[in-house]
């Protein structure tokens, strides 16, 4: 029996941009109802490629068919026309607008040939929704007000509002605690029942296996295997396929210290004491000495990311303080945080830690430019010199300082944040998903990276949604439930099994 004719194929697609070939001659097979699983670096084409399949990029070569027939798709509403929708990474949500208005924006209900607001789309929001499981969010709320999880299920719910065949999902399970992402695997489990392909892309390879059919590997722009059975084919063989070697989770080795961490003969750099706000989390101690990684593990909302933000000054506690060489903190004020020596590399890194049209070298002196200020002017030349030589310490590419930041990759956009608070000079880094959408490569190199800052006195404290990493960098871990912190103990005493149950039945450590 012959098999089934593809829903789509996209074959020999280039893409160039000014001094970059981004595509050069990918490949692309989907079939109806399958999960079909796309992976590789940052900067391998992915998000290119799906451009292209969405109609906001245009290739320069190549040929794409949709159910058997040659189209081309000049624009996203082509292509949402023909049943292909998007959810990108980086949500494209309207906060000022509600969410039934976000989820039926430019194809609003109608009814006898006139367009019905109000009421109508906010029943028809409220079924997408309870498809979904997510019946609690109001369609009458601003997206704005509504958390990153919660912003994603909209996304979901506008690509549903649609006479959808292929959905292209990137990196969905980012921002959601493992229950969400169970969640998530069921809708997409109904979809592909229904006949509905999936197109996933996840640096997550556990979930590759758990959900995916078929993987399509891309590097440096080409496509370098195609439908490779997701379940069966061996991490060492995908890994090596994306990077050109034989990558996982590659952690540097601890340095030799006492359990208690920061007994080494030297006080803590960084002590909280009772901190504590309302409804976020319960009162946090806890003390992190020089040269040590502490490691925050805990579901989405367990306060992991509010504790960090509280430390740093960006809300201020109700309660408790936070001291800095045993010097108390004013409560809720960012200035005496980074005076004291404390840095933040936020968990939404384009949104909150970087300038996005301005170069690395003005992204890596922003919290310095009084050192480079000389009679009220900045000099460019002292300060450029000066962000090259922390960006060359954390091996950066492009080698460039003049580059533009949201030319670089995620990995590289990071290592940026980083060299801001080492051309700072900074005692205490607080690390909010380090390697969120960084590429499994790059990740090694991050992690080399942080464990050397730690080898040479800097105090780090980590907040990561993938347990492994916070095990595998973290000298000593707290454990959240709820707000609460449930049990202390040396990494090294734990493992995957043992935090996830803490996290999901744990009571509170007396």
């Amino acid at each position: 029996m012959a098999p089934p004719s593809p829903l789509l194929t996209m074959s020999g697609i280039t893409k160039s941009f000014p001094g970059v070939r981004a595509l050069d001659g990918v490949d692309l097979e989907v079939q109806a109802g399958e999960v079909h699983c796309l992976l590789g670096q940052n900067g391998a084409g992915k998000s290119t490629l799906i451009k292209v399949l969405a109609g906001a990029h245009q290739p320069d070569e190549g040929t794409i068919t949709w159910r058997g027939e040659p189209v081309t798709l000049r624009s996203p509403i082509a292509a949402m026309r023909l049943g292909i929708a998007t959810i990108y990474q980086e949500l494209d949500l309207i906060e000022g607008l509600s969410v039934a208005e976000n989820v039926f924006l430019g194809h609003e209900p109608t009814s006898a040939g006139f367009v019905v607001r109000g009421s109508a789309a906010r029943k028809a929001t409220a079924e997408l929704l309870e498809r979904l499981g997510h019946s609690e969010i109001d369609p009458s709320r601003l997206v704005g007000d509504l958390s990153a999880a919660q912003q994603q299920i909209v996304s979901m719910a506008r690509a549903l509002s649609h006479e959808v065949r292929l959905i292209v999902m990137d990196e969905p399970s980012a921002a959601l605690d493992p229950e969400e992402v169970d969640n998530l695997f069921r809708i997409v489990g109904e979809l592909t029942d229904d006949g509905v392909a999936v197109v996933y892309i996840s640096h997550r390879l556990e979930e590759i296996r758990r959900i995916g059919d078929r993987v399509t590997v891309l590097k440096e722009g080409r496509s370098v295997a195609g439908g490779l059975p997701a379940e069966s084919t061996p991490t060492h063989e995908v890994v090596a396929l994306m990077t050109g070697r034989n990558v996982e989770y590659v952690f540097p080795k601890r340095s030799e210290r006492p359990e208690a961490g920061f007994a080494t003969g030297k006080e803590p750099v960084l002590t909280v004491e009772g901190l504590t706000r309302r409804g976020e989390f319960a009162p946090v101690d806890l003390e992190l000495g020089p040269g040590e990684i502490v490691g925050l593990a805990g579901l989405v909302g367990s306060g992991r990311s509010e504790i960090l933000e509280t430390i740093y000054g960006a809300r201020r506690p109700d309660g408790g303080r936070v001291l800095v060489d045993g010097t108390p903190l004013r409560p809720g004020s960012v200035r005496a945080a980074v005076r004291a020596g404390i840095g933040l590399a936020p968990e939404e890194r384009k949104a909150q830690g970087l300038l996005m049209l301005e170069s690395v070298s003005s992204n890596v002196s922003v919290s310095t430019l009084s050192r480079f200020a000389r009679a009220g002017w900045i000099d460019r030349r002292t300060e450029r010199a000066a962000t090259h030589q922390a960006v060359r310490e954390l091996s950066l590419r492009p080698d460039n300082p003049d580059a533009a930041i949201r030319t670089l990759s995620g990995g590289n956009q990071q290592k940026a944040v980083l060299a801001r608070w080492l051309l700072r000079g900074c005692k205490v880094l607080l690390l909010d998903e380090p390697t969120r959408g960084v590429d499994i490569g790059a990740r090694a190199e991050l992690y080399a990276v942080i464990r050397r800052l730690a080898d040479e006195g800097l105090a780090v404290l980590l907040v990561s949604s993938e347990v492994p990493e916070v095990l595998g960098l973290a000298d000593r871990v707290l454990v959240l439930r709820e707000g609460s912190v449930v049990h202390t103990a040396d990494a090294r005493e734990l493992d995957e099994h043992r935090v996830l149950d803490l996290v999901m039945e744990g009571s509170p450590t007396p």
